[in-house]
């Protein structure tokens, strides 16, 4: 028996069939979260019915199941091994608590599955004076019974006091490991389970500080005024005598050489070296053992770049590579003696497939699809254009085309990405899929403000809200135009988040390029989004404000500057369909948002719709809302902007 037979079966190509409907792409994947466990002996993964998850345990050295695990309807975040016996998923729910004094926020939760008895424990539920959430990432360490597992969290009666604590794997009880200040950013353990390095963010002065483990004791050796982007801590350096710190040094600059972004921190001396491999990296790799930095990444337009300073894992990833040429996978998920990986690939012809590939046994495995219900030979075909902003900056993005269709006056789908500090990438994207898979040209820019090209081209989205960014996506439009490729004539926006935002913006601030706008999260209104910043942080000018500041090119929420960039206060201007989509659960970006945008229509007398998503949050983590998304959204574009 296969591994295939407690995964989603891989399919195989066949000849062209009609669409799919709309709920294969808006269903939650199949597949998802692939986990390999320390000795590679063992895998976990979850698998999707509907909106019914469930885990599932594989032994792979006899093919046999060890076990399954309904997870349910619960938001399920990540998956890791924490020794050969046990699994530690992550979970998020939606809460309010005002006995606490804490408004509607997004709280994430551990639970322990044990393989071997059947077992489910819950981090922290045993304490009644802890808060029950995890507060940091969760550290794992080996140990001879069970592994030794640390993690931050509250206490109920001090809520002030984010301590340390050392959680019991098989009861979820825990005990104090560490005093640590609510000031403690970031911090690193070494062998022994001590910190080793911590940061500390003064919000009030906005100074950052690095302390290091020197004779043993926590000693500071820098610090820094950074009233935006304090620096992290990422692991240990390449012999573990270092620290690995991403931050802004344009003091270490050299002139004619990209900006690093990763630095390398001598522990005895406090040196600070840039981490470079034959690329500037936009990630990093650590060792899952020695947990010391082993290998880096850059995503480029092709799919994610790898290099690595470790033997053994550029072995494993050159033996990758061999039997993938021409698949740019991603690494999931490795063993301890990185031997055995899980690899994840999409694009041409690939809705997303898992492999396990086993450098002993030679042998490459399918673990599972992610999206089933599409067809290989239904997948759009996608690439990567390029062309100049007016102002002359040489602009990324990528063009999704039908089916069948030659790429000629097509009708286009304008898809703005979120954040505005992320960026679109290669590989199978269940939105720009559905959207091409009812005949629309769907165009994807990475425009200024974007990640991934450096800090040069991120920064000069600062105060572009409105601005270049939007225009950015309009010269996209023109450029398909001049190439004959798109009918600009039949062109529509569409986003979430930022990219609602965007989709806003469209009309309102960049008219006359887009007959119709959906906007799913999105931003309408700057100052009252900065006011909802402010009155969540402890103080109203935090670093959060400051971030918002800057991108949106602002000076708080009294700045009354953001009006003329803020759709809701510039609906006059309005003359194509507007419709707008909004989670009510959403705590990112409330939807308030989405109903003052959608009372100003009102007013107003413009055309609109305006959708409430009962239960959903920021990330549409839900298939059925996001699946009523897809639906309502390609109503209203081919109501508004038919493919004929």
């Amino acid at each position: 028996m296969g591994l295939l037979s407690w995964g989603a079966a891989v399919g195989v190509a066949h000849a062209q069939t009609p669409p799919p409907p709309l709920s294969a792409y808006g269903a939650l994947p199949a597949t998802e979260l692939v986990a390999v466990s320390p000795s590679g002996d063992r895998v976990a993964f979850v698998t999707v019915v509907g909106e019914q998850r469930a885990m599932a345990t594989v032994d792979l050295i006899n093919e046999r199941p060890l076990g399954v695990v309904a997870i349910g309807s619960a938001k399920l975040r990540d998956l890791e091994w924490l020794d050969e016996e046990r699994v530690l998923v992550t979970l998020s729910t939606t809460e309010t608590l005002p006995q606490i004094g804490l408004d509607k926020s997004e709280l994430y939760l551990g639970q322990v599955f044990n393989v071997t008895t059947g077992r489910i424990v819950r981090m922290l539920n045993a304490n009644r004076k802890l808060f029950p959430v995890l507060m940091s990432g969760v550290y794992v360490r080996p140990g001879d019974a069970r592994p030794d597992v640390l993690v931050r969290a509250y206490e109920l009666d001090n809520y002030g006091v984010l301590n340390l604590y050392r959680v019991d794997p098989d009861t979820g009880s825990a005990r104090l490991a560490e005093r640590m200040s609510r000031d403690v950013e970031d911090f690193l353990l070494d062998d022994e389970g001590r910190s080793i390095a911590r940061s500390l963010y003064d919000e009030r002065s906005r100074v950052w500080s690095l302390q290091v483990r020197k004779d043993g004791r926590l000693q500071e050796t820098w610090r820094m005024s950074t009233p935006v982007d304090p620096p992290e801590l990422l692991g240990l350096g390449l012999n573990g005598d270092s620290v690995i710190v991403s931050a802004e040094r344009p003091d270490l600059s050299r002139e004619g050489r990209e900006d690093a972004v990763f630095f390398d921190v001598d522990i005895a001396s406090g040196t600070w070296r840039p981490v470079r491999f034959d690329f500037n990296p936009d990630r990093l790799l650590f060792s899952p053992t020695t947990r010391h930095l082993i290998g880096a990444g850059r995503m480029q337009d092709q799919g994610i770049r790898y290099a690595f300073a470790d033997p053994t894992a550029a072995v494993l990833w050159a033996s990758v590579t061999q039997v993938m040429p021409d698949a740019a996978p991603v690494l999931a998920s490795w063993s301890d003696d990185m031997r055995t990986a899980v690899v994840f690939t999409s694009g041409a012809e690939d809705p997303g497939t898992y492999s396990l590939i086993d450098l002993d046994g030679g042998q490459v495995r399918p673990v599972g699809r992610a999206y089933p219900q599409i067809e290989p030979s239904q997948v759009a075909p996608m690439r990567p254009v390029q062309f100049k902003a007016a102002d002359g900056l040489t602009l990324h993005g990528y063009l999704t085309t039908p089916l069948k269709k030659e790429a000629r006056d097509l009708p286009l789908v304008v898809l703005a990405h979120g954040g505005p500090a992320t960026r679109d990438t290669a590989g199978f994207d269940w939105w720009s899929q559905a959207i091409a898979s009812r005949g629309y040209a769907v165009l994807q820019v990475n425009f200024r403000g974007s990640t991934g090209y450096g800090e040069a081209f991120m920064e000069a989205g600062f105060g572009e809200w409105g601005r270049k960014m939007q225009t950015d996506l309009s010269d996209g439009v023109r450029y398909l135009a001049g190439e004959g490729i798109v009918d600009p004539a039949r062109t529509c926006i569409v986003g979430a988040s930022y990219g609602g935002y965007a989709a806003l913006a469209g009309p309102t601030l960049d008219p006359g390029v887009y007959r119709c706008a959906v906007s799913v999260a999105g931003v309408s209104n700057l100052r009252a989004m900065l006011s909802y910043e402010a009155e969540r942080g402890e103080r109203r000018d935090s670093s959060r404000v400051r971030y918002w500041n800057r991108f949106m090119g602002g000076d708080g929420p009294g700045d009354r500057s953001l009006d003329a960039r803020s759709p809701s206060r510039l609906v006059e201007t309005v003359e194509v369909p507007i419709q707008l989509l909004h989670g009510r659960d959403d705590v990112v970006v409330p939807i308030s948002q989405s109903r003052q945008m959608a009372d100003a229509l009102r007013r107003a007398g413009k055309p609109h719709e305006f959708i409430e998503l009962d239960g959903e949050d920021h990330w549409l983590s839900r298939a059925e809302t996001r699946t009523r998304m897809l639906t309502e959204t390609m109503r209203f574009i081919e109501t508004h902007n038919p493919a004929r």
